[in-house]
């Protein structure tokens, strides 16, 4: 049982290698005794190794990713039951989570200790500035809020299980989700040593607790405090800049999400009648500054993050409905919420725009969109997203400056830019000076720009008439 997933997923692709023509039915057997298809390849292609739980693993010492909910509150106690000596992981990425009746649960479920871990400041400033420095934008509309925060916990979930000497990491994602990628691909980055315990890809696990109801039954039955139900219409998870919902009535993409679904942004209805006026400075693309509506300046990058969400969220800002493409082949649909950073968001693509040569905001962007789906998939540690950083960062350097914003209704509208290195020329676009362009030269240029189209419609032309 102990390499239980390894060591069939090997025996699979041994197989694969050695017959031409696989049996189908042997193919199917020893599938049927994985989880989920991903884990093949990860663990093909990775070298990535998901425990199995057995007599071995008794009293080692194991880290366990822990939220407090439902899922790795039974999980905390399943562990235990298996004879783990656990230590519970919480990081505080700004989530609206009571940490303290957190710890109070798991230490009374049996948790060896708690660990709280403030991380909000390192969200902000490794993570989701570099993000907006980036231009990071998912399939061209998800900011990638809870992508962002999963390496940021990663770091601190390895940082513990070394300082602790565990044996063992686990979580609670489950097995048709992205996180158990985001997670597990940051863990073996960080820690190639690591091991990996994911209750939700062991049958054991899966075949007792087939869903919600059986996890609720087994919290009552272990007098484990929750305050879930079995009709919960939606998961949620949060953090500092946002806050995604998902499942439950959700799942189906006809359903409108209702008005009490919202925990982070006003309804439109509920918004000021009147605008807010912002200022955001950049430099090389970090947010560096914001002035407010009242002209009070805040530069701390965590407090910048606050405001930008505090003003977004009172003004209806930063709410999508989207069907995305999940790293492991599914479509999802989710409900998210990021009104800071789409703030940020805004104003620093008008700076780019404002500041950068034409064709290196082009190459700019296709590495953006690049990083944005390492970034989603959960390779943020990889050395093509180094790579793309870096080479981001280069075309950054000149994205210095100040953007002028109006806030109203659920939209940002940019006012106003300013910029000392700025490829704008006033004097160069202005219709009143004649400066040194000559307009009669404009001439040349359309006409060798016609050429191909005029070929083009003349072999059309042609081609129509046979």
């Amino acid at each position: 049982m102990y390499f239980y997933l390894v060591q069939k997923s090997q025996m699979i692709m041994q197989t694969v290698n050695k017959k031409t023509h696989l049996n189908y039915y042997i193919y199917k057997k020893l599938c049927k005794k994985l989880l989920i298809v991903v884990i093949l390849t990860f663990a093909k292609l990775n070298n990535l190794r998901t425990y199995t739980v057995d007599v071995t693993m008794v009293n080692q010492r194991l880290i366990l990713a822990y939220s407090g909910g439902l899922d790795t509150s039974c999980i905390l106690k399943w562990l235990l039951d298996k004879n783990f000596e656990v230590i519970c992981y919480m990081a505080d990425v700004g989530q609206d989570e009571d940490f303290q009746k957190a710890k109070s649960k798991a230490l009374k479920i049996g948790a060896n200790e708690v660990i709280v871990d403030d991380l909000k400041a390192s969200f902000v400033e490794d993570y989701v500035f570099p993000a907006v420095q980036a231009g990071l934008l998912y399939e061209s509309r998800y900011l990638l809020g809870t992508s962002l925060a999963r390496p940021c916990i990663a770091t601190g979930l390895i940082k513990c299980f070394i300082e602790k000497k565990a044996s063992y990491i686990a979580h609670g994602a489950t097995g048709k989700g992205n996180d158990q990628v985001r997670f597990e691909l940051s863990c073996y980055a960080l820690c190639p040593s690591v091991k990996i315990i994911a209750p939700w890809r062991i049958l054991e696990f899966t075949e007792r607790f087939q869903g919600r109801s059986d996890l609720l039954k087994y919290a009552v039955q272990n007098q484990i405090p929750v305050s879930a139900t079995v009709s919960a219409p939606w998961s949620i998870d949060a953090n500092l800049i946002h806050i995604s919902y998902e499942s439950g009535i959700l799942e189906n993409p006809l359903t409108e999400p209702p008005d009490n679904l919202f925990l982070m942004t006003k309804n439109l209805t509920s918004t000021p009648d009147k605008p807010y006026y912002l200022q955001i400075c950049f430099e090389k693309g970090f947010p560096v500054a914001i002035i407010t509506d009242d002209n009070n300046k805040i530069v701390n990058m965590l407090d910048i993050c606050l405001e930008v969400n505090r003003i977004g969220s009172r003004y209806g800002v930063g709410r999508i409905d989207i069907v995305e493409n999940r790293f492991i082949g599914m479509k999802s649909r989710g409900i998210y919420e990021t009104p800071g950073v789409h703030i940020l968001h805004v104003a620093h693509t008008d700076l780019e725009v404002f500041c950068l040569d034409k064709e290196v905001y082009r190459i700019k962007q296709d590495l953006s969109n690049r990083l944005s789906d390492c970034v989603y998939n959960g390779f943020w540690f990889s050395p093509e997203g180094d790579f793309l950083r870096k080479c981001i960062q280069k075309a950054e350097e000149t994205v210095t400056g100040m953007v002028k914003l109006k806030i109203y209704k659920g939209n940002v509208f940019v006012i106003g830019r300013s910029s000392k290195t700025s490829l704008y020329n006033e004097d160069l676009v202005s219709m009143d000076k004649q400066s040194d362009f000559t307009p009669a030269d404009a001439t040349g240029f359309i006409n060798i720009h016609a050429i191909r189209l005029k070929e083009y419609h003349r072999y059309l032309n042609e081609f129509t008439k046979h």
